[in-house]
C-alpha cells in the first residue's frame, strides 16, 4: 500500500516514526548515585545478591520454637529452655519435649524447625512450661522463614534498565548498595514559538493566547523522571529563534512548540537546517500530531560530542500533548535504555457505541476504569486539538484505525494510558 502524501511531503506512519526515533538514540553513559538519589532512576548495571536473605533459618511469629515431631507423639507442655530476641544468637539446642520462646525474626534453635504463635499457648511461670493450646498438628517450617528462600547469595536480583522504585530501593539498601550505577536524568529544553502568545501570568489581548504548553510539556517531562528546562517564548523572528533554539540545543532533547506547519512564519524548520540539525522525518500520518518534526544534532556540533535529538512539536496543546506522549515518550525510554521503549497499547472494552471516521489514525482523549479483571474505556468529549478542557477528564489516548469506525459496545480497542496514570483522574 502506498504511503499517504501531502504535496511533495512524505508523511511516516506512526510505526514508521517511532522506528526512527528508537534507532537514532542511543543511551547516554551511565553515572554513579548515592542510593537516596536514585529513586526515579534507571538502574545502568545488574545487581548481584551478596548474601542469602534471610540469611538464616528465623522465626515469622512471636511464639515458641520446637519439634514439630514431638507434637506428633502427643506432647502439648515444652519446657522453656532460653528466650532468643531478634538480634541474638540461640545458645542451645532444642531437644524433644524442649522449647524456646523466641521473638519476630529471631533465628531458629538448632532441633527447632517450628513455632507456635504465642496466642495458641498458655506459659505456667511456675515451671517454666508452656502448653499448646491449639489442637490444629504442627507440621516442619510453619511460621519459619527458611534462609535463602527470598534470596541466595550470587543470584541476580535486579537487571540493567529496571525502573528505581521504592521497592528497589529497599533491595538495593538490604544488599548494601549505597552508591548505584544509574541512567543520567536526561534534561529537556522546552521552547515555545508564536507571535501569539504571552505567559500564563499576563491576560491576553485581541489574538493572543496564553503559553499553556510549556507548563504542560514541563509536567509531563518531570513525570517521566526527566529534568525540564523552560526557555520561555520565541518570537516568529528569525534572528530571535536562531538565538532561542541554540541556547536550548545544549540540552538533551529539545521541544519546540509551533512553527512547524506549513504558513508564513512557521520557521522552525528553517532555523533547526540552519543549526546544523539533521532532519529525520517531518510530518506524522495521525490525528491529532499530523505536523510533528524530528530530527538530531550530530556530535560534531556540540560542545561534548554528544549528539541532541530534537521535536517540533504542533502549537495545538492536545496535539502536542499527545506527540509526547507517544513519541517524546519513547526518545526519553530509549535514552534511558528502558524496554520496550515505544507505547505498549492495552486492551479495554468500549463502555457505549461509538462511531467515529477519519482517514488518518486518531489518539483519542479517553478515560479508562477497572472493570472486573480488565478495562473499559469511553471517549471523552473532544472539540478538537484547541480543548485542554476535556483532557482533563482523560487519562488515556483510545487509539482508533483509519476509516470509518463504527464500533459497538464491549467491543476491544486499543488505550495507551498517559504518563504517571495509576488509576484514577
Amino acid at each position: 500500500m502506498s504511503q499517504p502524501r501531502e504535496g511533495m511531503v512524505r508523511m511516516r506512519s506512526v510505526a514508521e516514526a517511532l522506528a526512527l526515533i528508537c534507532s537514532s538514540i542511543k543511551p547516554r553513559p551511565a553515572q554513579v548515585t548515592s542510593l537516596l538519589e536514585s529513586m526515579g532512576q534507571t538502574l545502568a548495571e545488574d545487581i548481584v545478591s551478596d548474601l542469602d536473605s534471610p540469611p538464616f533459618d528465623k522465626s515469622l511469629v512471636d511464639g515458641y520454637a520446637l519439634r514439630a515431631s514431638d507434637d506428633g507423639t502427643g506432647t502439648r507442655s515444652f519446657f522453656v529452655i532460653e528466650e532468643i530476641t531478634a538480634g541474638q544468637m540461640p545458645q542451645r539446642e532444642i531437644t524433644p519435649g524442649t522449647a524456646a520462646r523466641v521473638m519476630t525474626g529471631a533465628p531458629m534453635p538448632t532441633g527447632a524447625d517450628a513455632v507456635v504463635p504465642i496466642e495458641r499457648t498458655a506459659l505456667d511461670s511456675m515451671t517454666e512450661r508452656v502448653t499448646i493450646l491449639s489442637e490444629a498438628q504442627l507440621k516442619p517450617g510453619t511460621n519459619v522463614g527458611k534462609r535463602g528462600t527470598a534470596m541466595q547469595r550470587g543470584e541476580l536480583v535486579l537487571r540493567e534498565g529496571r525502573a528505581i522504585r521504592p521497592q528497589e530501593v529497599a533491595l538495593l539498601a538490604e544488599l548494601g548498595q549505597s552508591w548505584v550505577k544509574v541512567a543520567p536524568r536526561p534534561t529537556i529544553s522546552l521552547l515555545s514559538t508564536g507571535d501569539e502568545l504571552v505567559s500564563i501570568e499576563e491576560t491576553p489581548g485581541g489574538a493572543q493566547i496564553r503559553n499553556s504548553n510549556q507548563s504542560m510539556l514541563a509536567a509531563q517531562v518531570q513525570l517521566l523522571g526527566a529534568t525540564p528546562i523552560v526557555h520561555g517564548i520565541a518570537r516568529d523572528n528569525l534572528d530571535e529563534l536562531r538565538h532561542k533554539i541554540g541556547r536550548a540545543l545544549q540540552a538533551d532533547i529539545l521541544c519546540l512548540t509551533g512553527g512547524v506547519s506549513a504558513g508564513k512564519l512557521d520557521l522552525v524548520p528553517q532555523v533547526l537546517k540552519e543549526l546544523g540539525v539533521k532532519e529525520l522525518f517531518h510530518k506524522i500520518h495521525m490525528r491529532p500530531g499530523k505536523p510533528l518534526w524530528y530530527g538530531y544534532l550530530p556530535p560534531e556540533r556540540t560542545a561534548d560530542n554528544l549528539p541532541r535529538w530534537i521535536f517540533g512539536l504542533p502549537g495545538n496543546p492536545v496535539s502536542s500533548m499527545v506527540c509526547f506522549e507517544v513519541f517524546v515518550r519513547t526518545a526519553v525510554r530509549r535514552l534511558l535504555n528502558l524496554s520496550p521503549a515505544e507505547p505498549v497499547p492495552w486492551l479495554a472494552e468500549l463502555e457505549s457505541d461509538f462511531q467515529f471516521s477519519d482517514p488518518r489514525p486518531t489518539y483519542l482523549p479517553a478515560r479508562m476504569e477497572a472493570q472486573g479483571t480488565g478495562w473499559r474505556v469511553k471517549p471523552v468529549d473532544w472539540k478538537g486539538s484547541f480543548d485542554l478542557k476535556s483532557t482533563a477528564s482523560s487519562n488515556a489516548l483510545m487509539v482508533l484505525p483509519a476509516g470509518p469506525n463504527d464500533l459497538v459496545r464491549g467491543a476491544l480497542v486499543e488505550v495507551i494510558p498517559f504518563t504517571g496514570w495509576i488509576g484514577t483522574a
